[in-house]
């Protein structure tokens, strides 16, 4: 696991001369909390990238099987912290989207937690919660075109939602709506020549997308939507 970055991040003077510099493959995420039914993860990314309350981390965290064991988007907050119910003898998957509009930054983590036995002295153990791989971030900024969380232009509403969200532009017309999935990949798009359309997220799984607004002038908005 590396733990390299918590050099970075000792003294203030320090963390005000590299938030700006520190790239995406800078950022790995860290166990601060373990316990056999709780961990609280710890994202050193929010203390690299300014503004810091600008920061917007979404979470997630799901089973071997895919299912959502805990999801949360953080606003200034590098801490994340979940209970959950998986024994350990399985792992956990873990997605972190960092993205911050007035950095241009959108930094994607996604690892593994795995229960990590121990033997403190002969014939003793201790476990806890690590990740597996210790991936570093990925650059995912013009995979799905972020550029602005959640504008004033645009509404979209509900959010959270578990069937329908209401898209809308107060100015022009809507060309195109997209949706990403935290990995880049696209999952649905549709082209238009409205000022709101009526999303169907019912059939799509629990979690977070990334929602990419085109208008009539080819200016992108995007948010981030959230599917209970």
């Amino acid at each position: 696991m590396k733990k390299f970055l918590f050099t970075l991040i000792a003294g203030l003077g320090l963390i005000q001369s590299t938030q700006a510099q520190v790239g995406c493959d800078m950022m790995n995420l860290i166990v601060n909390v373990s316990d056999t039914s709780l961990v609280k993860l710890y994202h050193p990314g929010h203390y690299l990238t300014s503004p810091q309350n600008e920061n917007i981390i979404v979470w997630e965290i799901t089973d071997s099987q895919g299912i959502i064991i805990a999801d949360d988007t953080l606003i200034d907050n590098s801490d994340f912290l979940f209970y959950h119910n998986i024994p350990i003898n399985d792992t956990m998957n873990v997605t972190a989207l960092l993205s911050n509009d007035s950095a241009g930054v959108a930094c994607l983590i996604e690892d593994q937690l795995y229960w990590e036995v121990t033997e403190v002295i002969p014939g003793v153990f201790t476990g806890r919660w690590e990740f597996l791989h210790g991936n570093t971030g990925a650059d995912v900024t013009n995979t799905a075109g972020i550029d602005d969380i959640e504008p004033a232009t645009a509404s979209v509403y509900p959010n959270p939602s578990s069937d329908v969200i209401n898209i809308s532009i107060d100015k022009g017309q809507l060309q195109a709506i997209e949706i990403y999935s935290l990995t880049g990949n696209l999952v649905f798009k549709t082209n238009l020549n409205s000022n709101n359309f009526k999303l169907k997220i019912d059939n799509y799984v629990s979690g977070t997308y990334l929602l990419r607004i085109i208008d009539e002038k080819n200016e992108v908005t995007n948010s981030i939507i959230i599917k209970d």
